[in-house]
């Protein structure tokens, strides 16, 4: 089964320049959680991750769906969009501020396909509390639609792009994305630690191509299968954007990571008070080539070199504004910021 859509997904995805719509890409604040939506230029739609339930802590339970914090987020960026439904949902890994906000999602709108690495460990929640209520209400909800759980290397279905996954479950890709196997020279002789070991280095990643544009989204993944993408060769290959791993956090900082991706731009979906580490915006700041940075929200952490207002969607948690990235099958791309309206161009390289 897992072939089998690979291979339709493959046939599906080989000519995104018959499509005359972009791809677009909204960066949706759920205050240091991930919820990702993609509108193809076929017009289906992906959401990678839901935020948080309820209120928005890892220990809170869904409640009533109109009031629930990030799902309504989530709405009101499909509406800015124009679609009425979600095709596929990818959770990337099994933390609340991931998989969360499903329970009150789907009451607000249809979910089609769920995707995910199937289950989580049970020594997940002494790390983290609150993981395995969070699953358990996910997985009632995944019950409703179709679950696919693809392995390393496969293609999601999505028609007009090329959603690759290059990681899984622990597992990495190992075998080079066209473009990537270089030798990355900025490799250390070994990973750095993961801030939580046991379900963050599981995430779901995908590297996601429509023509020339090329975009990578890991989830939380950090420590070893993180390492493993760039060192000692590169398997994936330089991207235009990249949103940066772990909502920015310090584990995700290793100077060879942005070494091998290359990336123009990176995105940071963290919270005022969780994620975009001072280490990382410290990092972000001396990557060659990276022509900008934009963060969902300026970070409050002591010492932290935040980047310019201009490139920053809230500048406290009292507003909720996206970063939209939109862009099309030559590699031009354009980047909005959702609070001033603001939007760079960068032209295809």
């Amino acid at each position: 089964m897992t072939r089998a859509f690979a291979i339709v997904a493959l046939s599906l995805a080989l000519a995104p320049r018959a499509f005359a719509r972009p791809l677009d890409i909204y960066f949706i604040d759920v205050e240091g959680g991930q919820s990702t939506l993609f509108v193809t230029p076929a017009g289906q739609t992906l959401l990678v991750d839901t935020g948080f339930p309820s209120d928005g802590t890892f220990l809170s339970k869904p409640g009533d769906p109109h009031n629930a914090r990030d799902a309504q987020r989530i709405v009101a960026a499909a509406q800015a969009a124009g679609v009425t439904r979600i095709d596929y949902l990818l959770i990337t890994h099994f933390h609340a501020d991931h998989d969360g906000g499903v329970v009150e999602l789907a009451k607000l709108i249809p979910i089609g396909t769920f995707i995910d690495h199937d289950t989580v460990g049970a020594d997940a929640e002494p790390g983290v509390p609150g993981t395995l209520d969070a699953f358990n209400a996910y997985v009632a909800v995944r019950a409703t639609g179709h679950h696919l759980v693809p392995k390393v290397g496969d293609r999601l279905p999505l028609t007009g792009i090329d959603a690759t996954v290059v990681a899984s479950g622990g597992a990495t890709l190992v075998k080079p994305l066209a473009g990537a196997g270089e030798r990355n020279a900025a490799c250390k002789s070994s990973a750095g630690p993961p801030q939580e070991p046991r379900e963050n280095p599981r995430s779901t990643g995908i590297r996601v191509q429509f023509g020339k544009f090329r975009f990578l989204d890991v989830g939380d993944l950090t420590g070893q299968p993180l390492f493993a993408l760039t060192c000692p060769t590169d398997v994936v290959g330089a991207v235009d954007a990249y949103l940066v791993a772990h909502h920015g956090g310090a584990d995700a900082a290793d100077p060879a990571t942005f070494a091998a991706l290359r990336p123009r731009v990176a995105i940071v979906n963290n919270g005022p008070r969780k994620g975009g580490a001072p280490e990382l915006l410290a990092a972000l700041h001396h990557v060659r080539g990276l022509e900008d940075a934009w963060q969902l929200h300026r970070t409050e952490a002591n010492g932290a070199q935040n980047f310019p207002d201009d490139r920053i969607a809230n500048l406290d948690d009292s507003t909720a504004h996206w970063i939209k990235l939109t862009a099309s099958a030559d590699g031009t791309f354009h980047v909005t910021n959702g609070r001033t309206g603001a939007d760079k161009v960068y032209p295809a390289r």
